[in-house]
């Protein structure tokens, strides 16, 4: 569950944002406060798809609420006002700016006036996390929420600060009757060296306190570097371009490899074929990712992904109507994303579904290309297309008949949902032209006559 943190000020709202999961805050820039910000925190919530908001909440030295403090409280009610359903938690904080200019500082760059906000806010965010529910972390998605969070942690305050004052209304009732048998000077004397001194183990504490709460994300930051990258899987993308790309944000190769041949705990993977890859499995999008996060982790959230779209578009049941399984329907929909410009993708799932209805060959010369790169990557022993055709292959097309022996590649929902509803067409043919036009026939001296007209290029390319 994503959550996000702000510190509240009257001119910038510093922000920070964080996953449960991770619980590891991160700046996340700042807002300013100029008519625009009730706009940008909603942007800013439906962009990370959350509704939890923690505010911090500034106290004195002694504990106490300031005039800040209030304005705090009527920003997080009008923030319910504009978002009904946000979830606020308050997080106690004093001299947070301060604390968040010398990490700044440390880090030896220049820094703005807005930075230091969103720094604040990393910090508040992060204390929140450490101290949730007594320690237990931040929240799961699987809690009870309360419905009104802020009377919640009103009522709290409240009861501990009430707690805490009888606690010294009872202490003062079992000493007040010694006290009248002390000299008055001496109990004078007794209050300034306990003020003097509860100071200085106060602030002792405090000192103790900052240098550990500073340890603690020097070594979050040494571990984590609180750096996040995107990572994006493109539709048509295969495995072993997919791979490549890790080993460019870092990875070694051997952490890559492992990662993909370990065992994910997907229903929907155990109904592959003994031995089949991932490939196909993992959905296209862009996610964000901590530096140093496991690759096995990264492939889990695009297989969580892949078992969302499959789930709510029932394509199993869909495929089972067309005589497909779950496996053979995303085989079918990696070859049609393969081989379909936008818009096209229907048309070209029923020429397919066609040709093996008549038990033809697909005559795909993606899938071809796919038994290059299975094969001889870098082509040194297939040079040319003549030769690519010939290769012996579960998954050359245009030499054996029926669909290729797993996917090409990682279909989108188009391709999906092509295969789960083709077009109502019955064309036999097609290919792509040089001017990027789809063009389809019935008869193959039709197709003959396209690849003349239209292909003079494009159909020549090398494998």
């Amino acid at each position: 569950m994503k959550i996000i943190g702000l510190d509240v000020g009257t001119k910038r709202i510093g922000v920070a944002r964080a996953d449960s999961n991770t619980r590891i805050a991160v700046p996340s820039g700042f807002i300013s406060v100029d008519g625009t910000e009730w706009a940008k925190i909603e942007k800013l919530a439906k962009l990370h798809s959350t509704n939890w908001f923690v505010l911090g909440m500034p106290r004195s030295n002694e504990g106490n609420e300031t005039k800040q403090s209030q304005y705090v409280r009527s920003f997080a009610k009008e923030l319910l006002k504009r978002l009904p359903d946000a979830k606020i938690r308050f997080q106690d904080e004093s001299l947070t700016s301060i604390e968040a200019e010398e990490r700044l500082k440390s880090r030896k760059k220049r820094y703005e006036k807005g930075e230091i906000d969103s720094e604040a806010a990393t910090i508040i965010l992060q204390d929140f996390l450490e101290t949730f529910s007594g320690g237990s972390g931040a929240p799961s998605s699987s809690e009870a929420l309360s419905q009104n969070p802020i009377k919640d942690t009103l009522q709290t305050a409240q009861a501990i600060t009430k707690k805490e004052a009888n606690k010294v209304k009872m202490s003062a009732r079992k000493t007040k009757h010694k006290m009248k048998k002390w000299p008055i000077f001496l109990i004078l004397a007794l209050v300034v060296a306990g003020a003097v001194g509860g100071f200085f183990v106060v602030q002792k504490i405090r000192e103790h306190n900052a240098e550990e709460r500073r340890k603690e994300y020097a070594r979050i930051e040494a571990e984590m570097k609180a750096e996040v990258f995107s990572f994006t899987i493109r539709p048509g993308e295969t495995i072993f371009d997919i791979k490549k790309h890790l080993v460019e944000e870092g990875y070694s190769q051997e952490e890559v490899d492992k990662a993909f041949n370990a065992e994910y705990d997907f229903d929907f993977l155990k109904k592959r074929p003994a031995g089949a890859s991932l490939e196909g499995y993992l959905y296209g999008e862009t996610h964000e990712f901590y530096k140093g996060v496991p690759v096995e982790d990264i492939i889990t959230k695009y297989l969580e992904g892949m078992g969302k779209v499959i789930a709510e578009n029932n394509l199993e049941s869909r495929y089972a109507e067309h005589g497909l399984t779950l496996f053979e329907g995303i085989t079918l929909a990696s070859v049609v994303q393969k081989e379909s410009p936008a818009g096209e993708h229907a048309t070209v799932a029923q020429v397919f579904m066609t040709r093996l209805a008549y038990g033809w060959r697909m005559g795909s010369d993606v899938t071809v290309s796919y038994a290059l790169d299975v094969v001889d990557p870098e082509r040194t022993t297939y040079r040319d297309n003549s030769a690519a055709l010939t290769i012996d292959s579960c998954y050359n097309t245009r030499l054996y008949a029926g669909l290729p022996c797993g996917p090409i590649s990682n279909p989108n929902l188009a391709s999906l949902l092509a295969v789960a509803e083709p077009a109502d067409t019955s064309y036999l043919f097609f290919l792509t032209g040089d001017d990027g036009l789809m063009y389809y026939s019935y008869t193959e001296a039709e197709h003959n006559q396209n690849a003349y007209l239209h292909c003079q290029n494009l159909c020549n390319i090398s494998l």
